[in-house]
């Protein structure tokens, strides 16, 4: 796939950048090169590989989600701070309409 000084100018009108004639030109070898290192990574096989989503595997390190019983840090204070609501609706705070 090649890029010309016509796609050049469609792309960067949708990007909402202004390039000069000038720069249109040095941005078309830029892109096809770009492109060319894509088709390349399109080459390599990867049937055996797993995807992954970072280089480093990650976990996260979870919390048992339990609703403390002692009544100043924990749950089972819903009235309490419904009471600063400005509009409590079956138990939770209400919000305008946003969508119509």
């Amino acid at each position: 796939m090649s890029v010309d000084t016509e796609t050049v100018a469609k792309i960067a009108a949708l990007a909402r950048i202004k390039l000069g004639e000038d720069e249109l030109a040095s941005m078309v070898p830029e892109l096809n090169a770009i492109l060319g290192w894509v088709e390349q990574l399109g080459e390599v096989d990867v049937t055996d590989i797993e995807p992954m989503t970072a280089v480093i595997e990650n976990h996260l390190r979870l919390r048992s989600d339990v609703i403390d019983a002692d009544p100043l840090t924990g749950g089972g204070r819903r009235d309490d701070v419904l009471v600063n609501a400005p509009a409590a609706e079956h138990g939770f705070f209400g919000v305008p309409k946003v969508i119509e």
